[in-house]
């Protein structure tokens, strides 16, 4: 009647008892779940001296099991005398599985094969998942070997097994075969395969197999949904995942968490978030895999303040997130720039003491990496103990696109130390070169490259082409390009955005038209690559005729990174009332950088009265940007419009903004040469000035005159021709003459745009010393050779 306690009661009065009301008593115990009943049971058995036999000694090692003392149920099995029960040895093969013990498990079954106790299918179920769990494949392969010899592999149950273990091993071919061959097939012999088939990234061969299935009359069950939905997922068979959802809301009425955690996990893969929300929020009951599921289809959808929100909502309900919870939020605020949010995460992380927990760490630095701050990612990485490639890719990533390239550089080469880098890390490491226009550097990292095979796939040959075009080598990067057997849409922008940075209008034209023949079609930063290219090389008609093709024929929403592209292609070509007009009529609100766009224009035009309407925007959206107020400036000083020039000096002066360094560099013999101005630190200073005293003497006599609009931030009113032409590119220009072999390109790159006069000086120095120069400034490259430069004075 289930009465334990007066059955413990009642086994205490008598002098003995069999064997048979013993096992009827310790199965009550163990299923009740009472170990002290148990172990008075035991003791009972004992004081009367009852004779353990096969049948007793296996229900006690049983109650002992199920009521959780796997230590005392091993000490009783030990000690009995016959252990030929195989239930009994299953049992405890099994738990030691549970509990993690996979060794033990495959010790108790190598005692019980010499001892010549005939396994069963159970025994085989639990061996080959502790085979997979340890990785020994070579031992399942024997031990399948010995099932064949026996006539086992024959048996459902085993086969079952075998293709459980090849599945999880990553061998799904030799499991498709033993699921081929075998002559009865039960419903766990579907899922089997099907799980494996999907686990193994064969989705369509999973969802193919389902339907054999389906059709052959098989019955469905619950674990044969949770292993094709996310075979729909995967496949964004959206339809088809419709239909298990009808079908599993028939038969089980959305109470089954596991399947409802993939329905959900289906549709948001499929982008249908809306029906994920409504599961969702029509569930009564959410495990942890439910709200982490959630989470992770607003950041895959890019609802990333939901994301957010939904983790706040998880953690007031007093759910503990878990790793996955942690990671995928994570993901959110680094994707959105969530910076506040992140930090509020990385709190809770520090609470719960997870901050050891690699893959947690790993997404912390990429979080703040990505939200731009490169102090908080090092303290992260930093802390880390244990690093893996991950750790030291995210890391290098984050200085590269924080343009912090030296630290980038320094971290690539201290990370050779510890680990090997992989096709990420370089994809990582040559924007860093490609950065500091560092070709040297560059062909080092290209030369590992083609010794390592392995290192050179689709991301790591685009970011080749980027870095040799980003360091002048245009040749190099086109002939890379055409090396390249698939092309892909980056491959195309990156060379489209070459040609750009190098004023090839024409050339980035006509690579714009080859993407289309050859049936890629652009998306929206291929178009800003064009226009930018257009603005660059005064392509006016053509900008505007890219920029219809992308709104009405593509559906691109332009966005204010396209909207600045031809305010800037108008603005450089003159037309400042149109771009005046333009700017008006957009249904986005404009930038700082739109309207500093016009202003620049305004300034090249000599536009006073509309840089002043212009300048108004400017300063209310930026007013600490000093780059604006000098742009106003020099646009005052070219007109002579001394006394409103001295009204934005003083603005800048009794504001306290300063105007942005300068600085140029140049590499020679692998090291780089940084100058800037003011700056007499080199150890050739001196070489260098006189090189430049005699370029100044030498341009006199040629009747080149300094003009004062560019000498704006000097403190004197006599303007001085040593500060204007002291700018840095022409210091590093100066060292490259001095240092380099005759015939050698000079290649030079500049934080900021190049001004008037050291564009001339350039010229000169090209024709006098006969040597090609190679400038980047901020905005694009010139090349100048034989006095002559490669943007025709339109820059």
């Amino acid at each position: 009647m289930g009465n334990l306690k007066k059955a413990v009661e009642s086994i205490a009065y008598l002098d003995s008892v069999d064997s048979e009301t013993c096992c009827s008593l310790l199965q009550l115990c163990a299923d009740l779940g009472s170990l002290t009943d148990g172990k008075k049971v035991h003791s009972a058995l004992s004081s009367c001296g009852v004779n353990m036999d096969t049948s007793l000694g296996s229900k006690l090692v049983f109650m002992y099991v199920k009521c959780g003392d796997l230590r005392e149920g091993r000490r009783v099995f030990d000690e009995l005398v016959t252990k030929d029960h195989t239930y009994t040895w299953n049992l405890l093969m099994s738990e030691y599985a549970k509990a993690g013990d996979f060794k033990e498990s495959l010790s108790l079954f190598t005692r019980m094969w010499g001892l010549g106790i005939k396994p069963d299918s159970r025994t085989f179920s639990c061996i080959f998942k502790c085979f997979w769990a340890l990785g020994r494949v070579k031992e399942g392969e024997v031990v399948h070997g010995y099932l064949t010899k026996l006539g086992l592999d024959a048996c459902t149950a085993v086969g079952n097994a075998l293709i459980a273990f090849y599945s999880k091993c990553g061998r799904i071919e030799s499991a498709a075969q033993l699921f081929d061959e075998m002559l009865d097939r039960d419903v766990i012999s579907w899922n089997s395969i099907i799980s494996g088939c999907v686990s193994n990234g064969l989705s369509l061969k999973g969802i193919e197999l389902f339907v054999k299935m389906w059709f052959s009359g098989m019955n469905l069950d619950l674990a044969t949904l949770v292993s094709v939905v996310p075979a729909c997922a995967d496949m964004v068979f959206i339809k088809m995942g419709q239909t298990l959802h009808g079908y599993s809301i028939k038969v089980y009425s959305n109470k089954e968490i596991t399947l409802v955690n993939s329905l959900i996990d289906m549709y948001s893969k499929c982008g249908n978030l809306d029906s994920a929300k409504i599961i969702f929020e029509g569930m009564s009951e959410r495990s942890i895999v439910t709200w982490t599921s959630m989470i992770s289809a607003y950041t895959r959808n890019g609802c990333f303040q939901e994301a957010v929100e939904l983790f706040k909502m998880m953690e007031s309900e007093g759910i503990k997130p878990d790793l996955y919870a942690i990671t995928s939020v994570l993901h959110a605020c680094a994707c959105s720039g969530f910076l506040d949010q992140g930090k509020h995460v990385h709190d809770f992380v520090a609470r719960n003491g997870l901050e050891s927990n690699l893959f947690v760490a790993n997404a912390l630095m990429d979080m703040y990496a990505k939200c731009g701050n490169m102090d908080a990612a090092r303290v992260v990485f930093d802390r880390t103990t244990r690093k893996d490639i991950v750790s030291w890719n995210t890391i290098i990533g984050g200085y590269s696109k924080n343009c912090i390239p030296n630290e980038a550089l320094n971290l690539f080469n201290e990370m050779q130390s510890y680990l090997r880098p992989n096709s990420v890390t370089l994809a990582c490491v040559l924007p860093a070169a490609a950065s500091l226009s560092s070709l040297e550097k560059g062909r080092e990292m290209h030369g590992r490259i083609l010794r390592a095979e392995n290192l050179l796939d689709g991301h790591v040959i685009n970011a080749l082409v980027d870095m040799y075009a980003k360091c002048g080598a245009l040749l190099l990067a086109r002939r890379l390009f055409d090396q390249i057997t698939e092309k892909d849409l980056i491959s195309w922008t990156v060379m489209i955005a070459g040609y750009g940075m190098h004023g090839h209008g024409g050339e980035a034209i006509n690579a714009f038209k080859q993407m289309r023949g050859e049936g890629i079609e652009p998306d929206g930063v291929s178009f800003i690559s064009i226009l930018y290219s257009c603005s660059h090389s005064g392509l006016v008609d053509e900008g505007w005729r890219f920029f219809n093709i992308m709104k009405h024929e593509y559906k691109i929403e332009p966005t204010l990174e396209h909207y600045a592209c031809m305010v800037d292609l108008l603005s450089r070509a003159g037309r400042l009332t149109k771009a005046y007009k333009f700017i008006t009529s957009m249904p986005i609100k404009p930038d700082s950088s739109i309207w500093g766009s016009l202003l620049c224009g305004c300034r090249i035009h000599r536009d006073v009265k509309l840089a002043e309407r212009v300048a108004e925007h400017v300063f209310e959206l930026e007013p600490e940007n000093t780059g604006y107020y000098v742009l106003l400036a020099n646009l005052y000083a070219e007109v002579e419009k001394w006394e409103a020039m001295n009204k934005i000096r003083e603005k800048i002066g009794g504001r306290g903004l300063l105007k942005n360094p300068g600085c140029s560099w140049i590499e020679i013999k692998g090291r780089v040469h940084v100058f800037a101005v003011g700056n007499k630190s080199h150890p050739q200073s001196e070489k260098i000035e006189l090189f430049l005293e005699d370029i100044r003497k030498r341009m006199k006599e040629e009747g080149y005159v300094p003009r004062k609009k560019f000498a704006l931030m000097d403190d004197n009113d006599t303007m001085n021709e040593d500060i204007l032409c002291g700018h840095s590119e022409q210091q590093a220009i100066a060292f490259g003459i001095l240092n380099l072999p005759k015939g050698k390109p000079i290649r030079v790159a500049k934080n900021l745009g190049i001004c008037g006069d050291c564009h001339m000086v350039a010229k000169f120095i090209s024709k006098m010393a006969s040597r090609e120069i190679m400038l980047r400034d901020s905005n694009r490259f010139h090349r100048f050779e034989e006095g002559r430069c490669s943007c025709r004075s339109y820059w």
